[in-house]
């Protein structure tokens, strides 16, 4: 499936910015046998005064701009023709969950996507004996590592609210999860200590979501969304797979990727700093256009 993907996100300022550098993941990647980013052009106004392009290790296609004044509004915009490839896994091809760690022990390369980066704790993501208890009460060691997957991502879909007032984007993953709320980082961060806590690796994935309106009504602009999801390794033989525990659903066409990394300090679409003064506001606006 080919789409177009228009993305803006917009701040503004009380008082004008004198300096600023910003670190981007905006831009969607290209990973083979999943997604091809045809084109794609990501610009920043005002013009930056320094500019970086650069993949990082994880894959992911990284912008650094720089300022010296900006002034009241700082804007960032995403033009891209993506093909999305990646369909459901039609077998489930991964082992049992018992022969999973000799899997990982044959793998002897530490590549990007090695599933031993994907293991243990990371900066945001730590298993807790309550979430691993969780993870272990829903499974089995006869249980496949894809079904083990899927279990787990029903459950957080069922045990947890979606409240996109009750977190923030600092919200450390084991309050959501006493509270059993929050939003799509938080469901994926949960997911994600649940599964390595029982031993699949699992990363965290930003992108771009396409979404559709309520039956009898037209299309927004702009109303699509940024998003967040889990990648979990089931084996050498079914790979990495992507699932969507906000949604409760194995990751298909409507999931634009843009970045891979262990947690959201890994991908965080928009990072740096600024000199200004007094409040600030930003705005979001996504599309996602499916061409056919």
């Amino acid at each position: 499936m080919l789409y177009d993907i228009d993305a803006s996100i917009a701040y503004s300022y009380q008082q004008p910015s004198a300096l600023g550098r910003t670190v981007l993941r905006l831009l969607p990647a290209s990973v083979p046998g999943v997604q091809r980013l045809v084109a794609g052009t990501l610009v920043a106004e005002p013009a930056a005064d320094e500019r970086t392009d650069r993949v990082d290790f994880f894959g992911n296609h990284v912008t650094e701009i720089a300022w010296r004044g900006t002034g009241r509004e700082t804007r960032f915009r995403v033009q891209a023709r993506v093909e999305r490839i990646a369909r459901p896994p039609e077998l489930d091809l991964s082992p049992a969950l018992a022969a999973l760690p000799a899997e990982i022990r044959a793998w002897h390369d530490l590549c990007h996507d090695a599933p031993h980066h994907f293991l243990g704790p990371s900066d945001r993501v730590r298993p807790t004996p309550e979430m691993t208890a969780f993870a272990a009460d829903l499974v089995t060691p006869e249980m496949t590592v894809f079904a083990a997957v899927q279990a787990l991502g029903r459950a957080l879909f069922d045990e947890m609210r979606f409240d996109a007032t009750a977190t923030t984007v600092d919200t450390d993953p084991v309050e959501a999860f006493a509270a059993r709320h929050g939003v799509c980082q938080d469901f994926s961060h949960i997911m994600i200590a649940c599964l390595r806590g029982i031993g699949i690796p699992a990363a965290y994935v930003s992108g771009y979501l396409r979404t559709l309106p309520p039956p009898g009504q037209e299309r927004l602009a702009g109303a699509d969304a940024m998003h967040a999801w889990v990648r979990a390794w089931c084996g050498t033989d079914l790979g990495w797979v992507e699932f969507d525990p906000t949604n409760d659903l194995v990751v298909a066409g409507d999931h634009i990727l843009v970045a891979v990394g262990r947690d959201y300090s890994d991908v965080a679409p928009v990072k740096g700093v600024l000199r200004t003064a007094g409040r600030q506001a930003s705005h979001h606006g996504v599309d996602v256009i499916p061409l056919g």
